[in-house]
């Protein structure tokens, strides 16, 4: 690899990367709490809003089963760009149309894009100097504050209409496309001759961050899906609805500021622990829907703990491979990030055909713990910023 071909400075980089994902997140966050809502206005039962939030996930699996090969023809700023685009179309279809096929459209382009943007926007920061897990933290920072704000805005918005809080998230999706046009023009990656045989997966440091993934992706699909639906279940108005996911999101602002500082032989027993956290704060969170305060505290440990998970599961991986083999060590972590995203609220969909949401949310909760155990043969190599 070339690190300089294409470089304009770290620092305006960094900053366009994180820019970007700021007004990216914002769109996005708006979209996660204002779609299910729609739903919920537009007739639809909590099972066909799980089944519909799944096909997100399967649109976002698909892609991501192709990524790795996809950034050997085509540069990571381009998918960033992309991403954008396909976002703004998500949320204005359903804007047009509340219908069965519109929606489905909607989830398809939405995960589509989400597998796009942040595996884009991941490994073209950690193509960068310094450590995966700071480069990673940064942009997930920023990539917070815009969940934190989406959420808020969608609820105010919400309280109007469903529909002009996705209408919002269409304009401000186009506008984070602008990021883009500021950002290093590295090229698409080369794998190494020296490649060592076997799937990418399997491989100590990748598998770590591919379990972390499953955790993370699970507990997102379902802050975005039936926890919002559980809230509203409880008599919790749209407002406070879109504040408590801002809160889960405020929250994860202090779970990457720590994993960012992390110290290298502290992070596997960090990110088992809060793999374990995050999925006992996620069983809690339907028992609790009735109470503001205990559900704002259950969505503050999920949030904290499923955002170190975030940020130190891909770049555990990221730095276990060859520098070439970092975008598709990130694109494979995030397929199973991806696949918990479709098998979470698959699984509660399928679970609240025979029991209230509240007790399916605690078996999926307590589910999304144990891939913590898939952690104890792995310890971290030494620090390749020490060396």
């Amino acid at each position: 690899m070339a690190p300089d071909r294409g470089r304009r400075g770290p620092a305006r980089d960094l900053a366009a990367v994180a820019a970007g994902a700021g007004v990216y997140s914002v769109s996005l966050g708006i979209a996660s709490v204002a779609l299910p809502l729609l739903a919920l206005r537009a007739g639809y039962s909590a099972a066909e809003i799980g089944v519909l939030t799944a096909v997100s996930a399967v649109s976002q699996l698909a892609i991501r089963l192709v990524l790795g090969r996809l950034m050997r023809i085509w540069a990571d700023w381009t998918l960033i760009a992309g991403a954008g685009v396909l976002l703004a179309a998500s949320s204005a279809i359903v804007v047009l149309s509340a219908g069965l096929l519109p929606f489905v459209l909607a989830q398809l382009l939405q995960g589509v894009s989400r597998a796009c943007f942040w595996t884009g926007s991941q490994t073209h920061v950690v193509r960068g100097p310094g450590s995966a897990a700071g480069a990673l933290a940064r942009v997930n920072l920023i990539g917070s504050v815009g969940l934190l704000a989406g959420p808020v805005l969608a609820g105010v918005l919400s309280e109007r209409s469903p529909a002009l809080a996705l209408a919002v998230a269409a304009v401000v999706a186009v506008l984070g496309v602008a990021p883009t046009f500021f950002l290093d023009r590295l090229p698409p990656f080369v794998p190494p001759e020296d490649r060592p045989p076997g799937r990418l997966w399997r491989r100590p440091g990748v598998n770590a961050g591919c379990w972390a993934g499953v955790t993370a992706g699970a507990w997102r699909s379902l802050l975005t899906s039936y926890i919002p639906v559980a809230l509203d279940q409880a008599r919790q108005s749209s407002s406070t609805i879109g504040a408590l996911v801002a809160t889960a999101n405020g929250a994860a602002l202090v779970g990457t500021a720590i994993s960012g500082r992390l110290p290298r032989p502290w992070t596997t027993r960090v990110l088992a622990g809060g793999m374990i956290l995050t999925g006992v704060a996620t069983a809690a969170t339907g028992a609790v829907a009735g109470s503001v305060a205990l559900s704002a505290l259950v969505l503050v440990v999920s949030g904290v703990a499923a955002s170190v998970v975030q940020v130190l599961g891909p770049a555990i991986a990221a730095e276990a491979v060859h520098p070439e083999e970092r975008g598709e060590a990130i694109a494979v972590s995030g397929t199973f990030r991806a696949g918990a995203l479709l098998a979470a609220p698959l699984t509660v969909a399928g679970l609240v055909v025979v029991l209230p949401l509240a007790p399916a949310l605690a078996l999926v909760g307590a589910g999304i713990a144990v891939p913590a155990i898939a952690l104890r043969r792995f310890s971290p190599g030494p620090d390749p910023a020490a060396g």
